[in-house]
């Protein structure tokens, strides 16, 4: 199935989670399956890693 066919399906209610899934409700799913497909087709490279970076914690013993 093409990529550009997986936001009209959400929209019609029959886009599904997987082979025999539940239907998809959620936005953000139908967008995640439909990057899924790109990166099948190879149009989207591979994720990308990473993530939000977290701040070191400070030490606060060794300020006293």
């Amino acid at each position: 199935m093409p990529a550009s066919e997986v936001m009209k399906l959400y929209r019609k209610r029959k886009l599904h989670s997987g082979p025999g899934g539940k239907i998809v409700r959620s936005k953000k799913q139908a967008k995640a399956i439909q990057l899924s497909y790109l990166r099948s087709e190879g149009r989207i490279g591979p994720r990308k890693g990473g993530g939000r970076k977290r701040a070191r914690k400070k030490d606060v013993a060794s300020k006293r």
